[in-house]
């Protein structure tokens, strides 16, 4: 079972491209809850408490990036 996902890159003013963050979050979350959906209706070989674990780490390594960046506009609104 094989899910695609496109990021939608955007080039700042030197070129370099970029992800939105949520976007990046996103797609975190959904790798995992794919792993996991895979492996439970047995599509899947994985064991499936070590994909529960990796789920578990990709969606904080989500809401780190998620915390990073709303604590980044706070900063840039002023609040």
């Amino acid at each position: 079972m094989m899910k695609e996902v496109t990021l939608p890159l955007v080039p700042d003013d030197r070129g370099v491209l970029h992800a939105a963050a949520s976007d990046v979050s996103g797609v975190l979350r959904s790798l995992g809850a794919g792993w996991l959906r895979a492996v439970r209706a047995g599509a899947s070989e994985l064991d499936e408490e070590t994909v529960a674990a990796l789920t578990i780490e990709l969606a904080k390594l989500a809401d780190r990036i998620d915390v990073e960046c709303i604590g980044h506009t706070s900063r840039e609104d002023g609040r």
